[in-house]
C-alpha cells in the first residue's frame, strides 16, 4: 500500500496529524464538563487549519506545472476553498462550524478523486487521503453528535 520510504514518512504523520482530532473529540465526550467547550473550539480550531493545508497542497501542485493554462488557473481557484469555508466556519455556531468543516472536508476530497484532481497526485497519496478524510469524518461525527445529546 505504501511501498517508499517517502510515502511511508508520509503515512505516519498523517497519522500524528489525526491525533488531535481524535483527542479533541474524545475530549468533548469524556472531558469534565468545563472542558468540554475548551474541546470543542480546539476541535474546530484544528480542523480549520488542516482544511485549509489541503488548499495549500492543491496551491503546491499548481506551482509545480510549468504551464499557466487553464488547469492551473482552476487548480489555484479549488486551492484558496478550504480556507474560505475553514475560516467562516469559525465564526458559526459551533454545531454549524462542525457541519461546515465536515463538508469541506468532503468537497475537498471529492476534487481529489475528481479526473481534474487527481491528475499528478500518486496513488499512494490518494490512498492515505481517503484513510485520513474517514477518520476525520468519523470524528467530526462524533462531535456533531455531542451537540445532538445534550
Amino acid at each position: 500500500m505504501f511501498a517508499t520510504g517517502f510515502s511511508r514518512l508520509a503515512l505516519a504523520l498523517g497519522f500524528a496529524g489525526l491525533l488531535p482530532f481524535v483527542g479533541a473529540a474524545m475530549a468533548t465526550w469524556l472531558a469534565p464538563v468545563a472542558w468540554q467547550g475548551v474541546a470543542i473550539n480546539a476541535f474546530l480550531a484544528y480542523s480549520a487549519v488542516i482544511l485549509s493545508f489541503l488548499g495549500g497542497v492543491q496551491w503546491g501542485v499548481a506551482m509545480s506545472w510549468p504551464s499557466s493554462g487553464h488547469d492551473v488557473m482552476a487548480r489555484l481557484v479549488v486551492s484558496m476553498a478550504p480556507s474560505l469555508i475553514a475560516w467562516p466556519a469559525l465564526m458559526l455556531h459551533p454545531l454549524s462550524g462542525a457541519w461546515a468543516l465536515a463538508a469541506g472536508f468532503v468537497v475537498m476530497r471529492l476534487y481529489e478523486l475528481s479526473r481534474e484532481g487527481r491528475q499528478p497526485l500518486p496513488a499512494w497519496y490518494q490512498r492515505l487521503r481517503t484513510l485520513l478524510t474517514l477518520v476525520v469524518l468519523i470524528c467530526h461525527a462524533a462531535v456533531i453528535w455531542r451537540f445532538m445529546v445534550v
